[in-house]
């Protein structure tokens, strides 16, 4: 039998999910199977290379070259303070003396007879993955990392900005169809994970950096607060990496758009409990949704982990993401399997939803929609 699949996005409860921690290049595993970690602790750990900076020290003493290996008073792996004298030579009879310095601190890595040119090697950058949530390690990567394990909720958006982060989950808004101004944001919420309804105010969200809100999660924000707020165009680039202070999750679109009432449900059930959050988002091939993750490690749940997309079905809740019905959510009620004519004479397949707070059936083409996954 022929199944119908459809882009789509999890909000879920009693979820396995299952997070790897990997570095960046090999290094150290701090962890063991079976360890219980927080979203703070650190997995594993290495260096990167530190920076590099040449240091022209044949111009700097005008010798040639092949000379600049005799006049080096330092070898490679010595280290080098910034403004050490590194290298020293004689012209016009001795009389006088002309030095080359480090410019940085660091090591000398390689004196090349070829270019005269010195190579310095800044000091290593520590890296370290942290666990991110609130769960159990289940495997170790060798030299690389580990993968951690936690049951819970598990509510994905449609776009972020800002990095993983953590904190309390507090609602901000009291329906899923109010705004999140900056008069709701309350000193209170410091250090928590405010849930507001269909829209974020840029003020807003500048309250809450002020405040030491670690995360924002809303319905909706406009693209150009947006580019107010970040002071550039975003495009199509990856997100995650701002430091702005604090991470955003928007859960439905840009604009004024109502949170979908199961995710505000969700979300508000779990008022006072640690959530670990993420607002990275990859629109392009590997896609990446922001994230909300509540771990529930204790519960008795029918953790269902992922098992792939589910299929397009009658009685799907599916969110429409073109318009005219940009942003509303409804169940699938018809799958026509053929292609049908549009109104713009074009062919293509397409399904009737019925929006909530509707009394009949919308004919929308199949690609204009995106599937909410239990």
């Amino acid at each position: 039998m022929a199944h119908a699949y459809t882009p789509g996005l999890k909000v879920s409860t009693g979820y396995l999910l299952r997070k790897r921690r990997i570095l960046p290049l090999r290094g150290d595993v701090s962890v063991t199977v079976g360890q219980t970690v927080l979203p703070d602790d650190v997995v594993a750990r290495t260096a990167l290379p530190g920076n590099a900076k040449l240091v022209n020290v044949a111009g700097l003493l005008s010798i040639s070259p092949e000379e600049v290996k005799d006049a080096m008073l330092k070898k490679p792996g010595d280290p080098v303070t910034e403004g050490d004298v590194i290298a020293t030579a004689k012209s016009f009879f001795g009389l006088f003396k002309s030095v080359a310095k480090a410019d940085m601190t660091g090591t000398i890595e390689d004196v090349n007879a070829v270019t005269g040119q010195v190579l310095l090697r800044g000091a290593p950058i520590p890296v370290e993955v942290r666990a991110y949530v609130r769960g159990t390690v289940t495997e170790i990567v060798p030299s690389e990392g580990c993968v951690v394990e936690t049951f819970g909720t598990f509510v994905q958006g449609i776009f972020g900005i800002g990095g993983e982060t953590h904190g309390r989950v507090a609602m901000a808004c009291s329906s899923p169809s109010q705004h999140l101004t900056d008069d709701l944001i309350k000193p209170e919420h410091k250090g928590c994970v405010v849930v507001g309804g269909n829209l974020v105010t840029a003020k807003a969200l500048k309250k809450a950096i002020q405040i030491g809100v670690k995360a924002v999660v809303s319905g909706g924000f406009h693209d150009q607060d947006l580019k107010e707020f970040l002071g550039y165009d975003l495009g199509v680039a990856i997100t995650g990496h701002e430091k702005l202070g604090v991470t955003l999750v928007v859960t439905e679109g840009f604009g004024e758009i109502d949170m979908a009432r199961k995710t505000f449900d969700l979300l508000a059930a779990h008022v006072g409990e640690e959530c670990s959050v993420n607002g990275a988002t990859q629109i392009r091939a590997g896609v990446i949704r922001p994230e909300v993750v509540i771990p529930a490690p204790s519960a008795k749940v029918a953790a269902t982990g992922d098992t792939g997309p589910k299929p397009l079905e009658i009685g799907s809740v599916i969110r429409i993401i073109r318009s005219p019905y940009f942003g509303r959510i409804g169940k699938v009620a018809l799958l026509p399997s053929e292609p049908t004519v549009l109104g713009s004479e074009s062919r293509a397949r397409i399904l009737h939803v019925r929006l909530e707070n509707d009394t009949e059936d919308r004919v929308v083409p199949r690609a204009n929609v995106e599937m909410i996954e239990d």
